[in-house]
């Protein structure tokens, strides 16, 4: 989960308002010390939330709720845009050749993300390639190698190197003509030495990249700040991605680590694997915090599971009412493309995922895919009118599926219940009107 605590504590401020009698001078100072008692433990830089805080009171106070919208919407407006305010602006790399220099601390995830970066490149359409410019940490080489393998994508390193330097210059020059974005890993330090910075600059000067990411871990606290500035004037940081945001990590002090060095949020990484990982847009990220779901990203998640078919047509019919056991098949396969349920479930509106988190997880994925095998025995008839499955066709699925017949019971009473939560988001007419207005029906 996304800087759990912090959503949690900022999530039960909103209800706080939601449910309000009034909006007035008393609850607005109690919501503003609510915020920053979150904000500063989450690691968020004392100066950055009595800023923030200080905005929030002003126009709360002073502004007058635009015409059809009542107070109580008109300060969590406020709120929800403030914090998109700290978190910096979006930005993103552009499609296009360029030589990448990734740069940051040890233990931060910088080898991991060449890969991941490689492999967003990739799905783009261009050719990514990685350089072992890591001459200090005995495993980076073969740890950059076998990522690049995984992603196939080609990889330059002289195993056993120690000029760094000379190791960066062949590999971009190997690469000039047959790659379009070439990837440069380099060396990390347990800390800010001297020798780590040099070495950084002579690089930058070297290969002349066109950005510099720098990687930080999201539970790296209020040293943060030094890190980012150090980097920031060694080479001039463009972007910074923030790694390790799936666990309970405050978060804080790398969110305003970015504010402070001015330097923008470019990507985050949300997991081990090497598809973990997406573009950061700031009003995206603070509406998933606040629980308000992210409906775009759910979208971008199907529409890439689904292989061919229009996820756009697949949305409408989730959200007609009309559902069958072939529509949810069909969910259920995209669902298999998109990940781990507790992520799918961050992106959903009203914090599903918080609701599933005493759930095996594992387990219902299992139930998941057993669906699919009775779903499999299943003719297109029963697929297309799951209400003519009785006794005799129940016991004809569970043979041909090779499951108890008390699991194709388990499987329609699913149904049925999916059935009616589509219903009601189908019946919910604000929640519609946010799903089409992402798909642009309206």
């Amino acid at each position: 989960m996304v800087l759990e605590n912090l959503g949690e504590s900022l999530r039960g401020t909103l209800k706080k308002i939601a449910s309000a009698v009034t909006v007035d001078s008393k609850l607005i100072k109690e919501i503003v010390r609510d915020i920053q008692r979150a904000l500063i433990q989450a690691d968020v830089n004392v100066q950055l939330v009595l800023k923030l805080s200080k905005n929030i009171e002003k126009r709360a106070l002073q502004e007058k709720p635009p015409a059809g919208m009542s107070a109580r919407e008109h300060v969590i407006r406020i709120v929800y845009d403030e914090l998109v305010s700290i978190v910096g602006s979006k930005r993103a790399l552009p499609i296009k050749k360029q030589i990448i220099m990734m740069v940051g601390l040890y233990g931060q995830g910088k080898t991991t993300t060449c890969g991941k970066l490689a492999q967003y490149f990739k799905k783009k359409g261009l050719r990514p390639v990685l350089i072992a410019g890591d001459v200090h940490r005995p495993a980076a080489y073969d740890q950059l190698k076998q990522i690049a393998e995984k992603a196939e994508v080609p990889f330059y390193g002289e195993k056993g190197a120690k000029d760094a330097v000379s190791v960066v210059k062949h590999g971009v020059e190997h690469f000039k003509r047959s790659a379009d974005v070439i990837i440069v890993d380099t060396s990390g330090r347990h800390k800010l030495e001297k020798d780590l910075i040099t070495e950084m600059k002579k690089i930058f000067s070297a290969i002349k990249p066109d950005e510099k990411l720098l990687v930080m871990d999201a539970a790296v606290g209020q040293q943060a700040g030094p890190q980012a500035k150090a980097f920031h004037d060694a080479v001039g940081i463009t972007g910074i991605v923030l790694t390790k945001l799936d666990g309970t990590a405050k978060g804080g002090g790398a969110l305003s680590a970015a504010a402070e060095v001015g330097a923008p949020i470019v990507f985050i990484g949300t997991g081990e694997h090497i598809a973990d990982f997406e573009p950061f847009d700031p009003s995206r990220f603070i509406s998933r915090l606040l629980g308000m779901g992210d409906i775009q990203a759910l979208l971008e998640k199907a529409e890439e599971s689904a292989k061919g078919k229009d996820a756009e047509k697949l949305a409408q019919r989730l959200m007609s009412g009309k559902f069958t056991l072939r529509d949810m098949y069909e969910q259920m396969d995209m669902l298999s493309g998109m990940g781990p349920l507790q992520k799918i479930g961050e992106l959903l509106p009203g914090n599903f995922s918080g609701k599933m988190k005493n759930v095996d997880m594992e387990e219902t994925q299992r139930r998941l895919q057993r669906f699919r095998y009775i779903m499999d025995s299943m003719t297109d008839e029963e697929l297309d009118n799951p209400e003519i499955i009785k006794s005799s066709r129940i016991k004809r699925i569970a043979k041909g599926a090779g499951v108890e017949h008390k699991d194709v019971k388990e499987l329609l009473k699913y149904y049925r219940m999916t059935k009616g939560m589509m219903k009601g988001f189908s019946g919910n007419r604000k929640f519609r009107k946010n799903l089409m207005k992402q798909l642009k029906f309206t």
